[in-house]
């Protein structure tokens, strides 16, 4: 068995903030965990978990949500709600005549709100993308990593899914966005149910993963093959 997905996890300098705007935007529940919170998915919609952190913001995000729409109604109204909740709007060079709507939660990650229509997340559900900066080669180690499908590989961009549907992670191809810092944003992995956390590490570094370290809470650091850190944390 391989080791699962466990949430998207965020650094934030008031986690449970953060996890209530999330929860009000995508309609979850809080669990408060030490040091942060969770907002629990399911088989097709990914967690989502923020943790305390002061280190420095990097100039740009390893990774963006994509929200998807059902009706040029819907998307206003989930724009709407956000910014109700504390978003703002974010310019980063989109051209009017694209759909999507680009915003920012309240600690600066952005994050966009697709135009219906969108044939790529069709069927995706409401936290239809993970979009993020990456080589064809880390979708395809990831692909590996998680006995994810990969759905899309064209043009060096490429995707995975769950084999139950539901949120695709997607990387952007080349080029790369210079790494300044740790990345506030990364997976986190559960090892196998009655896995050894440490043999599914060696695992992933045999796939072309690096083990930096870890951590105080017992979960391992690596980098994947682009040196974008992940966790495989304690069995839970």
């Amino acid at each position: 068995m391989t080791c699962q997905l466990f949430a998207i996890c965020f650094d934030a300098r008031q986690p449970l903030r953060l996890a209530q705007f999330w929860a009000g935007v995508l309609g979850r529940e809080v669990v408060e965990e030490a040091g942060g919170a969770l907002l629990p998915g399911d088989d097709t919609q990914l967690s989502l978990r923020f943790v305390a952190s002061r280190a420095e913001r990097p100039r740009r995000d390893y990774l963006h949500l994509h929200l998807t729409s059902t009706s040029l109604a819907d998307q206003q109204h989930t724009v709407a709600k956000a910014l109700e909740l504390g978003a703002s709007h974010l310019d980063i060079g989109q051209r009017p005549e694209e759909g999507h709507v680009v915003l920012a939660d309240p600690e600066g990650n952005a994050f966009d709100v697709i135009e219906p229509g969108n044939n790529f997340l069709a069927g995706c559900g409401f936290l239809g993308e993970i979009a993020c900066d990456g080589t064809r080669d880390v979708g395809l180690f990831w692909s590996e990593a998680l006995g994810w499908p990969l759905v899309w590989d064209q043009d060096q961009e490429t995707a995975v899914q769950s084999p139950h549907g539901g949120t695709k992670v997607a990387w952007g191809g080349l080029p790369l966005d210079p790494k300044e810092a740790r990345n506030r944003q990364r997976f986190d992995l559960a090892p196998p149910v009655h896995g050894d956390q440490q043999a599914e590490a060696d695992r992933l570094v045999a796939l072309g993963a690096t083990q930096l370290e870890v951590g105080e809470d017992g979960a391992v650091v690596l980098a994947d093959p682009d040196g974008n850190e992940f966790r495989v944390l304690p069995p839970r």
